[in-house]
């Protein structure tokens, strides 16, 4: 909780850096969210770092928000420090084996995709399709085209609040379905920087690729303010074929819209409020639920307050710092 008396500390140590009472809603991809109480934003991992370290030193919840995909903020917004991920140096490597590249946390993984094909480096073409940043994609295992972070990492930096600054090997993220060990267990930990590994290709076979992943993407998926996928797919099925076939295909609250293109995904058409969102996400998740006994695992997370929160949101993982 951000206090008449943490504010005033944040003030002596952060001085102009700090921002206050800032609308989170310009920092996420649904364009939705209330205000911070207050943010700051890093340009450097060592900078993310230091800003995350002297938070944790005075014992204030923090949150790192990097591309603001796979997350609905609440109305109220949240009684935090928010830092904004501006940390997005690109380092390639191609003078030793095996080739990398290696991205502070903040960096666009569509970025990390424009070096491939500027270097002609193969292996993570997927990336160059996948909204969000380096940060988000480690701590979440993102993935599309039948990859995910997991296969193409080597390792991250961490700075985790009880063991300090570590780099560890992709093993000890413990990585799962679109989750890691941060993202599933209660860690009070950020990610930093993170090391890939990549192979020399063709450039126009690598240009092909991305161009085809992109084409498939757009074909497939609506345009529009969205959080992406709103729910995990379940073994052998798909959540958007579900939604649709509870009848839930277009189906409107408020200025938002489970979209008529795909199921899986809620639009902010008309300045939707993120109580809407959430309440086609939960009238989703029970309609499917009522109708086919399958009950849906949201992809995205939650932050801040909300009204009547359910069992299988609660039961979840709501950690004090998230990184997207």
């Amino acid at each position: 909780m951000i206090t008449t008396e943490s504010l005033a500390t944040l003030r002596t140590i952060f001085g102009s850096k700090l921002q206050e009472n800032v609308r989170l809603s310009n920092f996420t991809t649904m364009n939705v969210g209330g205000p911070a109480a207050a943010l700051m934003i890093a340009h450097s991992a060592e900078q993310l770092a230091e800003m995350v370290s002297q938070i944790w030193d005075i014992d204030l919840p923090v949150y790192v928000l990097g591309g603001g995909s796979n997350l609905l903020i609440s109305d109220k917004g949240l009684q935090a420090v928010i830092i904004i991920n501006h940390a997005h140096n690109i380092k390639i490597n191609t003078h030793t084996l095996p080739h990398t590249i290696w991205a502070e946390s903040g960096a666009l993984m569509v970025n990390l995709g424009k070096k491939l094909i500027l270097r002609g480096l193969s292996g993570m073409e997927w990336a160059a399709t996948i909204p969000g940043s380096v940060g988000g994609a480690v701590y979440g295992n993102a993935g599309a085209f039948g990859k995910d972070t997991c296969k193409d990492l080597i390792s991250a930096d961490i700075l985790h609040k009880e063991h300090g600054r570590e780099i560890w090997e992709c093993s000890r993220l413990d990585y799962t379905y679109r989750a890691s060990r941060i993202k599933r267990d209660d860690e009070k930990a950020v990610i930093l920087s993170a090391l890939f590994h990549v192979e020399q290709g063709d450039v126009e076979q690598i240009k092909s690729k991305i161009s085809g992943f992109r084409s498939r993407r757009a074909l497939i998926q609506p345009p529009g303010a969205s959080v992406g996928s709103v729910f995990r797919n379940p073994p052998d099925d798909s959540a958007g074929r579900l939604i649709e076939a509870a009848g839930l295909k277009g189906k409107r609250i408020g200025g938002a819209v489970i979209s008529p293109k795909h199921a899986n995904f809620i639009i902010n058409e008309r300045g939707a409020s993120a109580q809407n969102i959430f309440d086609l996400l939960l009238l989703a998740r029970n309609t499917v639920s009522e109708k086919f006994g399958v009950n849906l695992i949201p992809e995205i997370e939650l932050l801040g307050e909300w009204d009547n929160l359910p069992e299988f949101f609660r039961s979840g993982k709501q950690s004090t710092l998230e990184q997207k």
